[in-house]
């Protein structure tokens, strides 16, 4: 691929960043007021990267007030449209400009390959704040049918101080989905990474300073959850939480709001989802390509990774045999090396969590692992609907195979669990594809082929999957701003005129 660059190469990169350590506030970076840190691993080697600002209850709520500050400033809330499009179009490009840096950060802190990094997270970073950008100046208000005797607009505004969530998987990414639209809208916004993940979005709230986003209007608070994750959950003067990480997390931030201010909370959580093969459908080959890069793209650390093979069982030996054929295309190892399809587990209790789930005698690839969080992908036949590997989110490189023998069957299997995120059928028989489709409780449902859509299209979830909203699309926009009505009496009658 033209944009990698070689082994040595991003070897070298490693070797000459300076890396960002504290939490950044008011437009600077600052040590935790605790004075206490945590480390960040490499989970690829085992080795220390550096020490993060561990920051607590005080740092979040140094934060929001800073970022309260701002947005009353109204230096960048209120700022014109067109300028808010401008500044985050600049920040784009000073990503691009550092893409190099910022996916060596990505793969070095996550375990990522850093092919990913570089083809799929850096330019879909960009690509995401360019577009949220751009909506900026052509999402237009609304005026309601009233008569002639008055006059409604309903306007969006900002809601005020945004706190983001991120989890570990795709910190770039999902840092680019939340600040993007939130941004746009005008609010200030405090981001909470993954502990495991902090190094990235350290970087891009630099870069913000120098794209022209005013000071205390994008901060970075980092730290374990109960110490950050949760202070800015209960915070009374947090107006919103965008959240993304797993359901029992997600639970929390609602309870917390509860006990809080009624704060808005947005909640994309986990999944298990199916991708169901029938018998009909063409070019097995295809197919069977597109579900080893469902199953395990990102080592199946993926809220949307199809995670259960539903199959029709007259095909299910000439695709497996297929995928397997495909899989060893997939090598595992050094994260920095662009020849490598897949790295490490995020860290060392991870690791432990998926390797609780390959004591199974139906394992038909992989279920091997190496030091020290590598699990080489696998692939379970003969899987029970029931069973903790057919409903549990592994979050893991491990494929469950669920034989089924007709459409009915598939569609039921599909809709046997606790989630709702993703979903995918292959079938060349266009009416059960679209029945399928309406069928399949879940947010995105693709058809011949694995995804989630583009940006243009929004993704979350049906069920325990999601809550409050959805990220990607103009809908991204809604969740982050109040909808206002002003009603403008134009009648010449008096109050009590008008009630005849």
């Amino acid at each position: 691929m033209s944009n990698l660059l070689t082994h040595e190469e991003y070897q070298a990169i490693e070797k000459s960043i300076d890396y960002p350590t504290n939490a950044f506030v008011n437009g600077q970076f600052q040590s935790a007021k605790s004075g206490d840190t945590f480390a960040t691993i490499n989970p690829a080697t085992g080795q220390l990267i550096a020490h993060i600002a561990a920051c607590n209850a005080d740092d979040v709520d140094h934060a929001v007030t800073k970022a309260r500050e701002a947005f009353d400033q109204g230096h960048w809330s209120k700022l014109h449209p067109s300028e808010r499009k401008e500044a985050l179009i600049k920040l784009a490009k000073l990503i691009k400009k550092n893409t190099h840096e910022l996916a060596v950060l990505e793969s070095i802190d996550s375990g990522k390959p850093i092919r990913d990094c570089a083809t799929v997270d850096l330019p879909e970073t960009i690509q995401t704040i360019i577009w949220h950008a751009e909506a900026i100046d052509k999402i237009y208000d609304q005026s309601a049918p009233t008569g002639e005797d008055a006059l409604a607009v309903i306007v969006r505004e900002a809601v005020g101080v945004v706190g983001c969530v991120l989890p570990w998987n795709f910190p770039l990414m999902m840092l680019a989905w939340k600040i993007a639209p939130a941004l746009a809208a005008g609010n200030s916004v405090i981001v909470k990474p993954a502990e495991q993940t902090s190094l990235t979005t350290l970087k891009i709230a630099e870069l913000a300073i120098d794209a022209g986003i005013p000071r205390g209007v994008l901060n970075v608070v980092t730290g374990l959850g109960p110490d950050v994750g949760e202070p800015l959950g209960l915070h009374d003067d947090v107006d919103m939480v965008s959240f993304t990480g797993s359901t029992e997390t997600g639970r929390r931030f609602l309870r917390y709001s509860a006990d809080s201010n009624l704060k808005k909370i947005v909640l994309e959580c986990g999944g298990k989802n199916p991708a169901i093969v029938l018998d009909d459908a063409e070019e097995l080959d295809l197919v069977a390509e597109h579900l080893v890069n469902a199953a395990f793209w990102n080592m199946g650390q993926n809220c949307s990774a199809a995670s259960r093979l539903i199959v029709q069982e007259n095909i299910k030996k000439e695709l497996l045999d297929k995928m397997l054929a495909h899989l060893r295309d997939w090598k595992t190892g050094d994260p920095l090396n662009p020849s490598n399809y897949l790295g490490s587990l995020i860290d060392k209790e991870h690791f432990e969590k998926v390797c609780a789930y390959l004591d199974n005698n139906n394992i038909i690839a992989g279920g091997t692992t190496e030091q020290p969080c590598y699990v080489m992908p696998t692939i379970v036949d003969q899987v029970e609907q029931n069973s903790k590997l057919a409903q549990e989110e592994i979050f893991g490189p491990i494929l469950s195979v669920i034989t089924v023998n007709s459409f009915d069957e598939a569609i039921a299997a599909a809709n046997n669990t606790d989630y709702g995120l993703t979903a995918s059928i292959f079938t060349a028989n266009g009416k059960k594809a679209i029945r399928a489709a309406r069928a399949i409780k879940a947010g995105t449902v693709t058809i011949n082929c694995y995804g989630e859509g583009d940006m243009s299209t929004p993704f979350g979830g049906y069920k325990q999957s999601g809550f409050g909203g959805r990220d990607n699309s103009i809908h991204a926009h809604d969740q982050y701003t109040e909808i206002k009505t002003i009603w403008i009496d134009l009648s010449d009658r008096a109050p009590e005129e008008s009630l005849d």
